[in-house]
């Protein structure tokens, strides 16, 4: 009778067994490996949207550039005054972060064959860390601007003269800079 019933037990549970991976092949079957395979393609997808949407604000960022930047021709009014743009931006830049402008004197446009450098020596009153400040604003800037050159002026007389350690902190700094203009060419078509 033991006999009998432990047959009938291992006869059922093979029965059963051999029903459930033939109804987990049935119904179940290679969906596990699709949905894998799904997840992979899924993360490549989610990665390449994160890559086009990285380029497309660096895109905006060059639309930005170009526009603020490129004039149509040498007779463009972005050519001419592009300057007091410059100049105002500038100004508005050093009074953000309160440094004393001392002067700005334009230097005569460079008239190169693809661009214009509109050169300017600024001379500001101001501790390092707001140079520094001032520097990555005029980074920021959509404008193009290259630094030529900057001087501290932090002579020994200086040193001499003020016995305030307050006015020690400010330097004076001369900054020779120039922006850029860019002028489109003019491309030949071959017919």
């Amino acid at each position: 009778m033991a006999e009998k019933r432990n047959i009938i037990l291992f006869g059922s549970m093979i029965l059963l067994t051999i029903s459930y991976w033939l109804t987990a092949s049935i119904l179940i079957g290679d969906k596990p490996f699709e949905i894998r395979v799904l997840e992979e393609e899924q993360q490549e997808l989610n990665e390449n949207l994160i890559s086009a949407q990285i380029l497309a604000s660096q895109l905006d960022r060059v639309f930005t550039l170009f526009q603020e930047n490129l004039a149509l021709s040498k007779a463009d009014s972005l050519a001419d005054d592009a300057s007091l743009p410059f100049l105002n931006n500038l100004t508005d830049v050093l009074e953000e972060l309160d440094i004393k402008l001392l002067g700005i004197k334009p230097k005569p446009r460079i008239d190169k064959i693809t661009y214009f450098k509109a050169p300017y020596i600024v001379t500001l009153e101001c501790s390092y860390d707001q140079f520094g400040k001032f520097l990555s604003e005029l980074e920021r800037s959509p404008r193009l601007i290259t630094i030529d050159e900057f001087e501290v002026k932090n002579g020994i007389e200086r040193i001499k003269a003020n016995t305030d350690e307050e006015k020690l902190i400010y330097q004076e700094f001369v900054v020779s800079l120039s922006t850029i203009t860019l002028v489109k060419s003019k491309s030949k078509v071959v017919s």
